[in-house]
């Protein structure tokens, strides 16, 4: 999870909402990404798309069957249907996204029993850092 904050870090520092992730195999890092939706001017450009995308690349699978998303929030609804779609063991994240989180908080996408598969959902780690990361991002800018 740390190396996810501080890829949250790099996106704060970019002017881009501070979320970091990276997906985890076997206590091996083989995708990272963090916001660049403003950036690359894409506004599926999530964190957690860009790290999903990465580690089958580096894999060469679509499917990350094995692995864990590390990614300091929530995710959202698309990137939790490519959670699920990409066949994830497991999403650790941070803080929760009360607005708009795929994970349990305002919808439940990753462990939908509807949908072909179901993805371990943990949260709370390393909360109280995410939290104030996005809340010293949106202060600046209101």
């Amino acid at each position: 999870m740390l190396q996810a904050f501080l890829l949250a870090e790099k996106a704060f520092k970019q002017d881009e909402i501070p979320v970091g992730a990276v997906v985890v195999q076997e206590n091996r890092i083989v995708g990272r990404g963090y916001n660049q939706v403003e950036q690359l001017k894409d506004p599926t450009a999530h964190a957690e798309m860009i790290a999903i995308t990465a580690a089958c690349d580096t894999l060469s699978t679509k499917y990350l069957t094995d692995c864990t998303l590390y990614v300091t929030l929530e995710p959202c609804t698309m990137c939790s249907g490519a959670i699920v779609w990409s066949k994830l063991k497991r999403v650790v994240f941070g803080a929760l996204d009360e607005q708009s989180g795929g994970c349990g908080s305002q919808f439940n996408i990753a462990q939908n029993k509807n949908l072909n598969h179901q993805t371990e959902v943990i949260h709370g780690i390393m909360e109280e850092d995410c939290r104030y990361l996005l809340k010293k991002f949106f202060e600046a800018r209101r």
